[in-house]
């Protein structure tokens, strides 16, 4: 089965930096580390992993979603690719620096986040057949089914 996160992707790393972009100014005059990561988590961080509660996140995307963020990431801290590689800055080292949430960690936990949601509902809409489901690969027990 075709994972399609690609085209989905490219929107999202579209919309986080549009969402950069609208705040670039602020951040740029801001001084403090701390009120830059709050702009980025407030704005960048939602625009990026928007939906990704119904991602099923491999490997790859997830290799996409870090490296769009740590580009934001050095354009906060107005840290060029070049010139990180030219000093030997580790991207370890601009996020200790910048102090931003990890996307992917953020993406997983909105999916934890949806499943606890899902769970708590209890009226008849389509959650309850959803986590009802029984996959094809699993054997039904031998004999009638039980009356209901």
């Amino acid at each position: 089965m075709m994972n399609d996160l690609v085209p989905k992707l490219s929107r999202r790393k579209r919309a986080a930096w549009g969402a950069f972009k609208s705040t670039e100014d602020v951040v740029k005059r801001t001084k403090n580390t701390r009120l830059r990561a709050h702009f980025c988590d407030s704005t960048v961080l939602p625009a990026l992993t928007y939906t990704s509660k119904t991602w099923s996140l491999r490997k790859q995307e997830e290799r996409s979603v870090s490296g769009i963020e740590r580009a934001v990431e050095r354009a906060i801290l107005g840290v060029t690719r070049s010139t990180q590689l030219t000093d030997g800055i580790r991207s370890s080292d601009l996020r200790q620096r910048s102090k931003i949430k990890d996307a992917v960690l953020y993406a997983k936990q909105s999916k934890i986040r949806w499943a606890e949601h899902a769970m708590r509902m209890n009226d008849n809409r389509c959650t309850g057949a959803v986590s009802d489901w029984i996959p094809r690969d699993v054997k039904h027990t031998a004999g009638r089914p039980p009356t209901r």
